[in-house]
């Protein structure tokens, strides 16, 4: 049963490494839309920010005008929690947009000179590195364990070749 277990747990570090893809990617999507989309400005729609610090999902519900005429909406897009509340006062953002890409807007407006998709960014960046150092250190850690498992069997079954008769647990006290 053990060495299912230990079998089982390479799940883990796998989990972890597709985190860690996953996140890139996301990374990724956020740098391409800032660098190639197109710069508009878009109308606030609905700001939401969550005031329980155990779920901490807010968003930004936008409308954008494009220079070619149509307007594109954005319902619900999801922003760290520190960046929403100087946004709530705001009646317009600054984004850029690339409707082609994966994320197809991003908020270029700056909270004290840093721009909300540069702190996304970041923290992608930082999610996606300690999601791969996971994957390495559950990695190295499963592999000891499934090579001492294979070269020295299981450690509750090493050396028991028959039960100790003076071992102090099995002694009756009267």
């Amino acid at each position: 049963m053990t060495r299912w277990i230990a079998r089982i747990a390479w799940l883990l570090p796998v989990l972890f490494a597709g985190l860690a893809l996953h996140q890139g990617r996301v990374v990724y999507d956020l740098h391409t839309t800032k660098a190639k989309g197109t710069v508009a400005t878009a109308e606030v729609q609905e700001v939401h920010a969550s005031n329980r610090t155990q779920v901490t999902y807010d968003y930004v519900s936008l409308r954008v005008p494009m220079p070619d005429g149509s307007v594109l909406t954005r319902e619900r897009l999801s922003l760290p929690h520190g960046v929403v509340p100087p946004l709530e006062e705001k009646e317009t953002l600054t984004v850029r947009v690339a409707p082609d890409a994966r994320r197809s807007v991003v908020v270029t407006e700056p909270i004290k000179a840093t721009p909300v998709v540069d702190t996304q960014i970041r923290i992608a960046g930082i999610n996606a590195l300690m999601s791969l150092g996971a994957a390495l250190l559950f990695g190295v850690a499963i592999w000891f364990w499934n090579r001492s498992l294979r070269r020295e069997g299981d450690p509750a079954q090493r050396g028991v070749k028959e039960p100790d008769s003076d071992h102090p647990a099995r002694q009756v006290v009267r």
